[in-house]
């Protein structure tokens, strides 16, 4: 039996991504497929989603397949397109989502004023396409990410459109971003006063819209086994603990896959030159590359890079209190990324510091990303929390090895290069505990001692690389989680 699943996400690569969430939801669908899975996805109607719908469908901007008069206070209407060849709904509500900007937030960064009812209504129009109020669509499987989708599992439960109701999964990507709003909103959402309770809506006196969806989904998935463990726990729950522990029996942790379509070094239209395990000299020509555009000195010491958001949480306090260390260890660093403006002022100052060994570009660059583990040596990680992650798995296929803190789904990809794994040559890349300028300290200490013995190195990129993290098995996970979700 062909399984149809409606995923709802504000993100889908390549339409719209800003980290991990947008490449997972944009795999997924041919992940899938081979298990009898047809997935649709659903994504806000942004300006560049609907442009490109319209660049798809020449004179149009998709076909027009259901109207919303109002739905919570604007105008919708539901356009149809392609996703990697399968089908993309799009709520196309120019009050809420046809602005400049991010997804979330302002030219400037700040966060749109009323982003709760952007996402309301967003999570609205999902339950309506999972309850049969709009024609010609039945689902059996409401897929929701992440906070922006969270009211869809509640909508399914507390106010259905009436027709028949799907099952619902709600996935954490990361549990840090909560959408947390005044219990003023509540009369605005649509739903029964008995949804503003504990066991719906309600959050510590407000409204939470990922709470919602943990507490209305049928099924809860995180995106690695380690991850579903440690969000039980106080430091990683944040404040959602106590709600994860009691619907433990309903939580699964399934680590994300990456597409190998996309991510190839053998085929990377974005690297200078291509190259696989067996030819992995060719790299050299990549790392040239990366020196020119980062600025950096020609060298054949280790080269490091760094691809995140800078954060809090991503460790890059920490990483820039190492920097003088990792350089008069005899390493250079490649940094991209952007985020707080004292960290990325951090960076910068550290560039300036280290010229022709430290080259720092602030933003964000799909192909200069995959430049970046084509032709560097080792990726650093040194998050304090991190749900999966995405750039080790990216630097494990390009042989970038990895150097990352143990912790979610970092702990559950990366063998790390203790002496029994590499002697065994099954190691992978680097851990270490702590999030801490000692730690990271002595973690980059030892990847500069393991590169400096190239038959070492080599057995790290050729074991990295040979590791399966495609969507085969992660796909076969969520067929057998709908299935079973089906079936009971």
């Amino acid at each position: 039996m062909t399984i149809s699943v409606l995923s709802v996400a504000s993100e889908a690569y390549p339409l719209v991504k800003t980290g991990g969430l947008g490449d997972v939801v944009g795999a997924l669908p041919a992940a899938l497929a081979p298990h009898d899975v047809n997935v649709v996805t659903l994504v806000p109607g942004y300006p560049r989603v609907v442009a490109a719908l319209a660049d798809a469908a020449p004179g149009a901007e998709g076909t027009v397949l259901h109207d919303w008069p109002d739905l919570l206070g604007a105008p919708a209407r539901l356009l149809s397109g392609t996703l990697g060849g399968h089908k993309l709904l799009v709520l196309d509500a120019p009050g809420y989502f046809a602005r400049e900007g991010g997804p979330y937030g302002d030219p400037s960064g700040r966060d749109w004023d009323d982003n709760w009812r952007r996402f309301a209504a967003f999570g609205r129009a999902a339950a309506d396409l999972a309850s049969g109020a709009v024609k010609g669509f039945r689902f059996d499987v409401l897929h929701a990410h992440d906070w922006q989708s969270g009211l869809a599992p509640a909508y399914l439960r507390f106010a259905p459109a009436g027709g028949w109701a799907a099952r619902s999964v709600m996935t954490i990507h990361n549990i840090a971003f909560q959408g947390r709003y005044d219990a003023g909103i509540f009369a605005s959402l649509g739903l029964p006063d008995r949804a503003f309770a504990v066991d719906g809506v309600e959050y510590y006196g407000g409204v939470g819209y990922l709470k919602a969806g943990l507490e209305a989904a049928d099924a809860i998935t995180t995106v690695s086994p380690t991850y579903a463990n440690e969000i039980l726990r106080p430091d990683f729950g944040m404040g959602l603990e106590g709600l994860i522990r009691t619907r433990q029996a309903r939580v699964s942790g399934i680590v994300n896959g990456i597409d190998p379509a996309v991510w190839n070094p053998a085929r990377d239209a974005a690297l200078p030159q291509s190259y696989d395990a067996a030819t992995l000299d060719r790299r050299a020509a990549n790392k040239r590359a990366v020196e020119q555009a980062f600025g950096l000195e020609p060298g054949d010491g280790p080269l490091f890079c760094v691809i995140t958001r800078l954060t809090w949480q991503k460790g890059m306090d920490v990483l820039a209190d190492t920097i003088d260390a990792l350089v008069a260890g005899g390493g250079r660093l490649a940094l991209l990324g952007s985020g707080d403006a004292w960290l990325e002022h951090a960076f910068a100052e550290a560039a300036a510091r280290h010229p022709r060994r430290v080259g720092v570009r602030i933003g964000y660059d799909e192909a200069v990303s995959h430049l970046l583990q084509g032709g560097s040596d080792a990726i650093l990680i040194p998050s304090r929390f991190e749900p999966c992650g995405l750039t080790q798995l990216y630097g494990l296929a390009y042989g970038c090895v990895p150097v990352v803190a143990r912790t979610g789904g970092l702990a559950d990809t990366v063998i790390h290069a203790n002496a029994a794994a590499l002697d065994a040559g099954v190691a992978t890349g680097i851990q270490f505990d702590a999030v801490t300028h000692e730690s990271l300290a002595q973690a980059i200490a030892h990847a500069i001692r393991l590169f400096a013995m190239p038959e070492r190195w080599a057995s790290l990129q050729r074991a990295g690389m040979a590791a399966d993290f495609s969507w085969a098995t992660s796909g076969r996970r969520y067929a057998d989680l709908y299935r079973e979700l089906l079936s009971a």
